[in-house]
Order: C-alpha cells, then structure tokens, then sequence
C-alpha cells in the first residue's frame, strides 16, 4: 500500500491506476467515490478525440488582429497507428479451443452466437486508445450467457488489497440528464447506485461464483499508443498548419517598381496601375526611367526545413508507438517473409507482451463463464482452464508455398494438429482433422464398391454391363470358377 494513494474514505488507487478497497464489503459510498474519481481521468476523452481526429489544434483560439492565414490542418496518425497496429495484432482471429471435441464444438457455437472474435478485436482497439478494457459477461432474460464490451470511461473493477489482487466488484455507469445510473457486480449479485450512493439488490444473480468482468491491459502501466505519441501528433499538426499558412501568405506575389514615374491620380495622389485592362507592360519615356526596377520581390523558402521537420516527427511517431510505418520505403518491392518479419520486429515485441496479458485474461474469463452448465456443459473452472488452447497468429504476408513445405517436414514429427497449425489457411485443425478422415473414409468406400462391381462384372452377373463387354468374356469361354480351379500354367495360357 505505500505506493498507494487515498482518494476518500476506504477507496485507494495504485501508482499502475488499480482502484483498491481493503474491506471484504464494498460501501455504496466509497462506489461513488471511485466513480466521481473515474469521471475526472480527462486522458480517456482526449484520446478518444485523438482517435477520431478532433485534435487539439482544432481548438486553438484564432487571432482576430493576426493578417496571417490560419488553415488548421490535421493528420490523423493516432488513427492510422492504433488501425494499423490493431490489424497486425488482431486481423486473424485467435484460436479458441478446447481438448475435448465434444466440449469444443458446444464452444465454437457459444463464441460464434456471442460475435465473441468481433468483441475482443473491439477490446484490442480500446487497449491501444484508452490502455485497458472491459469484458463482462451477463445473464439475459433467457438465462443464456452473454459477454459485453465496456469502455473504462463507462466502467471499472475494485480490487481486495491482497497480493493477489482478486476482483471485489465491476462496477457499470453512465449519466443520463446528469442523473447517475449504475450497476456494482460482486460474486454473487447485482445492485444498483444511485447519484446518492445507495446500494439496492436488484433481484439479479451472478451465477459464475466470481465477479463476472476481467481487464485487458498491454502492459502494467496501463499506457496507451495514442497516449504515447499525443504530443507528436499536436507537433505534427502546428508545423504541417504553419506550412500551409505560408504557402498561401506567400502565394501573394509583390511586384517591385522602383524609379517610374507612373501617372497618378488627381485625387487621390496614388499611381495608376492598370492591371485589369489593355495595358500588358509598363512604359515610361522619361530619361529617369533608364534606370528603373521592375520586379517580383524574393520571399524566403523554408520548405526544405519544413519537410526535414514533418519527417522527423513521422519517424518518432511510428518509434515511439513501436508500430510499422506501412507505407515506408522499406516496405516497397517484393520482401521475403523473413525480411518483412525484421522490418516489423519492435511491433512483434509489443505484441507477443500484448498477447501475454491477453492470455492470462482470457483464460480467466473464459474458465469462470463456460464452466457454466449452459455453455458446454458440466464441467468444473479447472478442467475448462486446463483444457483451453488460444492460438494468436499476426496479420503479415504469408508465403503458402513455404507453409506446405514446412508441414510436410513436420510429418511423422508432431502430431497431426500441430502439422496443421503451421498452415495459415487452415482456421480450426481439429475440424480439418476430421474432414481429413471422412475424406479417407469416403475414399475406402468408394474403393470397395468399385471393387465389388468389377468382380460382379468379371463374373458375368452386372446385369447393367455393355453388352460388347459380355460377350467378350462369354465368347473366351471364361469365368471365375473356371479361372479359379485351372493350374497356374493353364491360367497363363488362358
């Protein structure tokens, strides 16, 4: 607890951002405190906003006295960084399997009913633009079991103090008419808060003997890629604005005209510029103007500087968020998959940590849901954890060719599923398994009746046979039987 700070009352939070309680049961009091404390992280709304491209330049104040341009213009990198990442990390859907085929049927049903591969590359998107996410499973009206995704702006779990940080709470909010409207799940029932902090039972029960929500992070310290890069993209944003405020200031030629005596005006006393009509040059016949300037006045170029600035910040960008620039040089031309592995090796350190954390919660998540009866069946939290399998695979060019041949090197070496998980085509191995032996079998069946047609043929009895072909045999006097009880030698001459 020494690096734990007091918010109010019993309610703590950690230096990694845990909301921590050290009694068993949890106040309607000390909920609201967590809550009011979670409304004030501003962090989680400005890089929602970065996200969708409300950047803060967009917001600046303009300058009413100012005679400069002021083009506010954005790149949204958040946006393509955390896709982009996203779809490295998560564009193949994991691998959800359990040992059992009976069981892991009843299981692929279960995911696919509950879009659960749609769910969790949503969480994925809310670790990188928040660093951490909610999933939580939930009753409804039928008793099926359900799985949600909750933002950490609309949602957060209270830890015991322990070593082990177990789970006290999930707690579920949101605001309507200002007016406060949650939900605090525990092991065993759900209450209701009001803006008050009044908890009341609300009839509901958890039946999963744990508190139903897990936290997704990528890391301890709860950081996100756009948090990390933030300040890079308001740079990006002020000198890629500057350069367009000079482009059009500059764009505004000056003509220089030194040592005409140009007509004036008898009013006004200004000269007389004709540039809207016949006059296409400038004429003087004065001795004076042997000496004349006409010319455009030179303005300073600073683009050079200007574009060193724009890729710097690009490349500290994609450093700084540990994720590929795609569209970098290093990426044209036909790469091997080897060479596009290394160009792509500090975004594979990221995710191979990424997939660490994510393990560990899905595990957990899916051992106390599914062990449910309704799922799978009976079958106890240990047996489901025990049995479980999540395969991660990263969204990179694949080579086909040199799939199949490490497959086939892997024959007779490993068994037949791991075989299969090389091949990136094959999504289940399982079900590939027992396509691969209807197959056979089909093939065995197949082979037996052709066989026992050829027999029936060759004996005379297909009634079904050509004609010409009975004949034949007819005709050569022979049969089965005969063939049958002749000697070798016979057979041979036969």
């Amino acid at each position: 607890m020494a690096d734990s700070v007091k918010i109010a009352g019993s309610a703590y939070i950690s230096k990694e951002g845990l909301y921590l309680y050290p009694n068993e049961d949890l106040t309607g009091e000390d909920v609201l405190t967590f809550i009011n404390y979670n409304r004030g992280i501003t962090t989680y709304g400005e890089n929602y906003r970065y996200y969708t491209g409300e950047h803060s330049i967009l917001k600046k104040k303009f300058d009413p006295k100012s005679f400069r341009p002021d083009n506010r213009v954005i790149s949204n990198w958040a946006n393509y960084v955390v896709d982009t990442y996203i779809g490295y990390f998560m564009g193949t859907p994991v691998k959800i399997q359990l040992e059992d085929d009976s069981k892991n049927e009843l299981l692929q049903n279960w995911l696919k009913i509950n879009t659960f591969q749609d769910k969790l590359s949503e969480v994925a998107k809310q670790v990188a633009i928040y660093g951490l996410s909610y999933m939580l499973a939930y009753q409804d009206e039928d008793s099926n079991t359900c799985v949600a995704v909750v933002p950490p702006d609309e949602g957060f779990i209270i830890y015991d103090t322990s070593i082990k940080r177990k789970p006290l709470a999930f707690v579920r909010y949101a605001y309507f008419n200002s007016e406060l409207v949650g939900e605090v799940y525990t092991d065993s029932k759900v209450y209701s808060i009001d803006k008050d902090g009044k908890l009341e039972e609300t009839g509901a029960i958890v039946p999963f003997k744990e508190v139903p929500a897990v936290e997704f992070y990528a890391n301890e310290e709860r950081l996100s890629l756009v948090g990390k890069i933030r300040t890079l993209v308001d740079a990006y944003d002020k000198a890629f604005s500057q350069k367009a405020n000079e482009i059009q200031y500059f764009d505004q030629a000056y003509l220089l005209l030194l040592g005409l005596n140009l007509p004036k005006d008898p009013e006004t006393g200004k000269p007389i510029l004709d540039f809207n009509g016949d006059k296409k040059a400038f004429y003087d016949p004065s001795p004076e103007s042997a000496n004349a300037r006409v010319e455009f006045l030179a303005k300073p170029d600073s683009d050079n500087m200007q574009e060193n600035m724009l890729n710097r910040l690009v490349n500290d960008i994609f450093q700084t968020a540990m994720v590929a620039n795609l569209n970098d040089e290093a990426f044209s031309g036909n790469s091997s998959g080897v060479a596009i592995r290394y160009k792509l090796l500090s975004m594979q350190n990221q995710a191979a940590l990424e997939e660490r954390k994510f393990t560990i919660a899905l595990t957990n998540f899916l051992g106390n849901i599914v062990s449910l009866g309704k799922v799978i069946g009976s079958v106890t939290v240990g047996e489901v954890k025990a049995g479980l399998s999540l395969t991660f695979k990263r969204n990179i060019p694949v080579n086909d060719a040199d799939e199949a041949n490490t497959a086939k090197t892997l024959e007779g070496v490993v068994s037949k599923e791991t075989q299969l998980k090389v091949l990136s085509i094959v999504d289940d191995p399982k079900a590939e398994i027992e396509k691969i032996g209807e197959e056979k079998e089909n093939l065995i069946k197949q082979s037996l009746q052709n066989s026992i047609n050829a027999t029936d043929m060759f004996k005379g009895g297909v009634t079904d046979a050509e004609p010409e072909e009975r004949g034949v045999l007819e005709s050569q006097g022979t049969n089965r039987e005969e063939v049958d009880s002749s000697k070798p030698r016979e057979r041979q001459e036969i």
